[in-house]
């Protein structure tokens, strides 16, 4: 019997995991859910999402477009979640726990639920009571535009139950995107959180004007931040220059595809927030981050410099300059 996988979100990288999937060539069905009933009737009748990826062909001979994500979920066995972290209670605002009962529930997405400042895997058990081997988190480094072209990627897919993350790994191996199987499930989703918050910073720094030499020794000391984060959250063995986290780090933090560095460098720049949220017209997910990391940083006790200075600027209203001058004083 064929797999029945969700995705649930519409945006560039599940418009990505689509174009994946479809590719894919496990037999499988694949259930999507389509925010807006614009999009979903474009994509029924043009094979395109009008707006994220829409180079991408939706190969609509393999996949069922829902407007509903209840449906979705109850006719899916594998549920991808890959919405916006802010958006993705209201996402599953009418699915409870029988709903997501014995399934396998994969996210994708890499920021923090802002109402109750938990990571997607820890408000997913929370919530609906889905055991912790149950849940699967997608790590990178892998950019939605570089998929579309199809350029060589690797996906990172961890779970305390490693038998889930390879169930869940197999149906996105392709030509062009290579898999990996971890059991670090804490470690790889704060690694995807923190690295959007290191990105900012670097694209802060690139638009004051600091050059590479800087952005090389922040992110070493980026690297170091996260690895004393993540043991200090959920302490094992891990190789922090494994490329989940160093990887997809640094990708983040250089890529011309990196909203997040985009954000950053257009604070840098001069620009407020809400102008550069509007500028943008797409979620940086590590300026949300940025707050809600505060209180864990705060509630362990840790010493996270970088964190701290991009929090400050964006929350805070420090002055990016004065910033940035204190935290250089603090790398090493």
């Amino acid at each position: 019997m064929s797999a029945k996988i969700g995705v649930i979100g519409s945006g560039s990288w599940a418009t990505a995991m689509i174009k994946m999937l479809s590719d894919n060539q496990q037999d499988k069905q694949i259930n999507w859910w389509v925010r807006r009933q614009e999009d979903l009737a474009y994509i029924s009748q043009y094979h395109h999402n009008p707006s994220y990826l829409s180079a991408v062909e939706v190969k609509l001979d393999k996949i069922t477009l829902f407007l509903d994500a209840k449906d979705v979920i109850q006719q899916s066995d594998i549920i991808i979640l890959n919405t916006p972290a802010a958006y993705l209670e209201d996402a599953l605002s009418e699915v409870n726990e029988i709903d997501l009962k014995d399934k396998i529930i994969v996210t994708a997405i890499k920021g923090i639920v802002p109402s109750i400042r938990m990571i997607v895997g820890e408000f997913i058990n929370q919530q609906f009571q889905v055991p912790l081997a149950d849940i699967v988190v997608v790590g990178g480094p892998c950019h939605a535009e570089e998929v579309s072209l199809e350029k060589l990627s690797y996906l990172t897919f961890a779970s305390k139950n490693a038998a889930n993350a390879a169930v869940v790994a197999q149906f996105f191996q392709t030509h062009y995107i290579n898999t990996i199987v971890s059991n670090d499930l804490l470690g790889v989703e704060y690694g995807a959180v923190l690295k959007n918050i290191y990105a900012l910073a670097c694209g802060i720094c690139h638009g004051l004007g600091y050059g590479d030499n800087f952005q090389a020794v922040l992110i070493s000391n980026a690297i170091r931040e996260m690895e004393y984060f993540v043991d200090a959250i959920d302490p094992q063995t891990r190789e922090i220059n494994h490329s989940a986290y160093l990887g997809d780090l640094l990708v983040t933090s250089y890529s011309q595809f990196s909203r997040n560095r985009t954000f950053g460098n257009m604070i840098g720049k001069g620009y407020s927030v809400k102008s550069a949220q509007l500028e943008m017209n797409m979620v940086a997910e590590g300026y949300l981050a940025s707050e809600c990391i505060q209180d864990i940083i705060h509630k362990h006790h840790l010493d996270m410099p970088i964190c701290n200075t991009v929090y400050n600027i964006l929350y805070k209203n420090q002055p990016a300059t004065q910033a940035v001058k204190a935290l250089s004083e603090k790398l090493s």
